[in-house]
Parts: C-alpha cells; structure tokens; sequence
C-alpha cells in the first residue's frame, strides 16, 4: 500500500490533475490522492487561497480557468545536458530505489523541456555510455527510504548480515550515507553498540522503520570523517580489502 502524501506534495499533484482534464469530480481526486472528500474540499478552498483560479461547477466538479497555467520551469541547454548525463550514471548506480525514482523524476522534467531541447537531449542520450556496472547489477533497495529516515529522525530496525557473515539484528539511528566502490554504506548510532558504526546496504537483509524518533546529533558528517581518521589512516578502506570489519562491527 502507498503511503500517504505530504499536503504539500498533494496539492501540487491537484493542480496537475485539473490542469490535465477539463473537469474532475472531487471522488477523483479523493480516491488518486486517498484522502476523504472532506479533505478535497479543504484542500480545494487552500489552492484557492493561493490564487490559484478554480472553477467549481455544482454536481460535477472543478476545472482550472480557462488560459491559466503555472509557469513551466525552464531550463538553459547546459542544464538540460547536466541532467540526461546524471540520468545515464545513475541508472547505472546499484541501489535499485535511486535508479527508479530519479527516473520517474527525469521524466517529468522531459515533460517541461521545449521541443529544441527534447531533441536536442534525445540525441545526447543516444551518445552517452557510462562502462561501470555494466551488467545494470542491483545490490540495494533502501537507499531513498534511508534518506528520509535520515531527514525525519527515525529510528530504524535493520536485519544485517556483514561480509564475513555474521547474522545481527540492530536498532539504530541512521545518520548520514556515502558511496564507495559503487556501494553505499550508511553510517548510524547503533544503540546495541552504543556508538557509531557503518553499515553497507547491500549486507541489509530486512529493514523497518519505526514510530520512534531520536534527538539530532551534534555532530557534522565532516566531523565524524576526521574523528575516523584520527583512529585509522584509511577511514575509507576498499571494499575489497576488508571493509566488511569497519562496515559490520
């Protein structure tokens, strides 16, 4: 089942939607969104509000005035090749959930671009091959969940399994992510060990949230980097060279 929409995420979809059709039922938008028809009409008197010019027609619905458009976002010819050569490299990435939500994303953004630079963007994907992971290999799933934990404060329950296979279960506090070697490692507090640990994403066998939030760090990324220096001279030893101890620990 999909989770809910930030309001904000779904009042810029309602636009979307009305801008798409020539009139639609507030059910519609009830059952896309899955909210109740309560809240359609409370999110329909906001957009309002906002100056956004609704038309309600009685019995049947809502339309956008006639004309009014939102203003597209507009892209320079740099800025649209920036983005195809980024769609080819994480494509490439091996978290299955970042290729697929960029995607989505990049798709959208096609969907504003002007008719030159569609063309012009098209050719450039034609001519773009990045040679890494050429097999399209997908390792992890969780990296865009973990990213949202990470922003929300949540604790988490994670089955890991590290490279010397060792089975552990581990409530932690995710912190920050980096990536190495084409893998991602989360760096989190973990309560059983009571200090900071990292963990590679493709060693997560079973993640879970939980309603539980912890209290931010006081610490940055860039801090927690140079306290793994002072302890090793190689805080970011290759993966292939043993990472497994610095990654499931």
């Amino acid at each position: 089942m999909a989770k809910d929409k930030p309001r904000l995420t779904r009042l810029t979809a309602i636009i979307t939607q009305l801008q798409s059709k020539q009139i639609v039922s507030a059910k519609d938008i009830a059952v896309k969104h899955r909210v109740s028809i309560r809240t359609v009409y409370r999110d329909i008197r906001t957009l309002e509000q906002s100056g956004i010019p609704i038309v309600t027609e009685e019995g049947k619905g809502y339309s956008i005035m006639e004309g009014y458009k939102l203003p597209p976002v507009m892209f320079t010819e740099e800025e649209a090749s920036a983005l195809i050569t980024a769609e080819h490299l994480i494509l490439k990435n091996k978290d299955r959930s970042l290729a697929e939500h960029y995607q989505n994303a990049i798709t959208k953004i096609k969907s504003v671009l002007q008719l030159t630079q569609k063309a012009k963007t098209e050719i450039l994907a034609q001519r773009i091959q990045v040679r890494s992971n050429q097999s399209n290999e997908k390792t992890s799933n969780y990296l865009i969940e973990l990213q949202s934990c990470i922003a929300n404060f949540r604790v988490i329950h994670v089955d890991y399994l590290s490279l010397d296979k060792q089975h552990t279960k581990r409530e932690i506090e995710p912190f920050a992510l980096y990536t190495t070697q084409d893998n991602w490692v989360l760096i989190a507090f973990c309560r059983k060990r009571n200090d900071f640990r990292a963990f590679r994403l493709d060693c997560i066998q079973r993640l879970s949230q939980t309603q539980v939030h912890f209290e931010p760090h006081k610490m940055t990324l860039e801090q927690y980097l140079e306290e793994c220096r002072k302890k090793s001279s190689r805080p970011d030893i290759p993966m292939s060279q043993g990472e497994s101890s610095f990654a499931s620990n």
